[in-house]
């Protein structure tokens, strides 16, 4: 994944400083002008200007049609303030524009743009590097210094081409002492991917599935971000964790602290495009449900595994799966289709089920995760409470709260959203 350095850069020079107390104290960001600040002697390239915030694009925004009929695009825009600790900034409004046009496909303003955002770090005691912030107050105020991710998940209607290239125009207002200090900044303009997501079979043989965690909204995987070697990846952004349904809308049966209570338990993993397997992993112990197990050593977080290459930079991750069901070997090649091993509950897993993601490395961390799509499925329903992989096992029986879904019917080539229940 390539981090694209922020199309302005901000420093914290001495004359930084100078500078910016005499603009605010003009009472708002306007272009500099004047010779000698340039790092060559030349004067300012047209259209400088001091900007109280930075912003950096995570990963190259990648259209996908998801199950609603209409293309999303989810990527993060990591947001620095270059003020002083004493400086706080007030977002008011994130627009995202068409680079080419400017005009504005996306918004995100009030407790939208709360909702969104959050500072990076732990924001709750004791919460762990990949669970979601809570909502934000608003306005959303950036204290001086402080780093906050902004998590944008665009939404086109059906037929609404997608831009090329987009950039990003924040506003809202410096708080000095002397009162509020409008600004504007347009920053980052990010080419969209033009590569179409992979198009799957099913990880799993034909039967009711709950499509748990997916893309896109608060949920530890689209939100997880993570600090691994130095710098920040959301290696988990479209990953979806796979619960087999039973007749009456169940998960689990009897005793859920027993794994064999899981009808996900021992459930075939198959591969969903054919390949050459490049990473196995096997003998990572199981959990006990339904408490949750210890964060464990980052080469064991997906527990037993396995990855298969099945496109230049695309590798097929089948995690969590039962010690000593594995039935491949690094370097052998794949059939669509083809028994992998069982689902277990290994490495960060609480409950059985399957973690079935798009990567663009071998690795697991780091790696990038990029959309794909499902080539033919059915939604029967959806579950609105948010049950999860730490929580399934505490609910007062194992029958999922069905209900309809506005996206009910047969599908081809779509990604499905956060818990949608359907049929392969």
């Amino acid at each position: 994944m390539a981090e694209r350095e922020p199309r302005r850069r901000t420093g914290r020079s001495p004359l930084f400083r100078g500078l910016a107390a005499a603009v605010l104290a003009a009472g708002m960001l306007v272009a500099s002008t004047g010779p000698g600040y340039g790092t060559d002697g030349a004067p300012p390239a047209p259209g400088a200007q001091f900007t109280p915030l930075t912003a950096a694009v995570m990963t190259e925004p990648a259209p996908f049609v998801a199950t609603d009929g209409k293309t999303h695009l989810s990527y993060e825009l990591l947001t620095t303030s270059a003020l002083s600790e004493s400086t706080p900034v007030r977002l008011d409004r994130v627009d995202v524009r068409d680079a080419r046009t400017h005009r504005v496909v996306g918004s995100l303003s009030g407790q939208a743009l709360a909702d969104a955002a959050n500072p990076v770090g732990d924001p709750l005691p004791g919460a762990d590097a990949y669970t979601p912030a809570p909502p934000g107050p608003t306005p959303t105020v950036i204290q001086g210094s402080q780093q906050w991710v902004i998590w944008i998940d665009l939404v086109l209607d059906r037929g609404q081409r997608v831009p090329k290239a987009l950039e990003h125009h924040l506003s809202g207002a410096v708080l000095t002492p002397a009162g509020p200090s409008a600004f504007e900044e347009t920053v980052q303009i990010t080419p969209t991917s033009r590569a179409e997501p992979l198009n799957l079979g099913a990880p799993v043989r034909p039967g009711t599935w709950y499509s748990s965690e997916s893309c896109c909204g608060n949920t530890h995987h689209r939100r997880g971000l993570g600090p691994i070697n130095g710098r920040f990846y959301v290696p988990q952004r479209f990953a979806i964790d796979w619960y087999r349904v039973g007749e009456q809308g169940q998960t689990w049966e009897g005793d859920p602290a027993r794994l064999d209570s899981y009808l996900s338990y021992r459930q075939p993993v198959v591969a969903a495009a054919g390949g050459r397997v490049v990473e196995v992993q096997d003998g990572v112990p199981e959990n006990t449900p339904p408490i949750t197990p210890p964060v464990p050593p980052i080469q064991d977080t997906v527990g037993n595994h396995v990855t298969v290459k099945v496109a230049p930079g695309r590798y097929v991750l089948y995690a969590h799966m039962k010690p000593g069901s594995l039935k491949v070997r690094k370097g052998d090649h794949v059939e669509p289709g083809q028994l992998l091993g069982l689902i277990g509950n290994s490495g960060n897993s609480t409950t059985p089920h399957l973690h079935f993601q798009v990567m663009t490395t071998a690795e697991f961390f780091p790696t990038d995760s990029p959309p794909f799509t499902f080539r033919k499925f059915r939604v029967v329903g959806q579950v609105l409470p948010r049950i999860w992989d730490d929580n399934l096992g505490t609910q007062p029986t194992g029958v999922l709260p069905l209900t309809p879904s506005p996206n009910q019917g047969l599908h081809h080539a779509r990604y499905p959203l956060d818990r949608e229940v359907l049929v392969f």
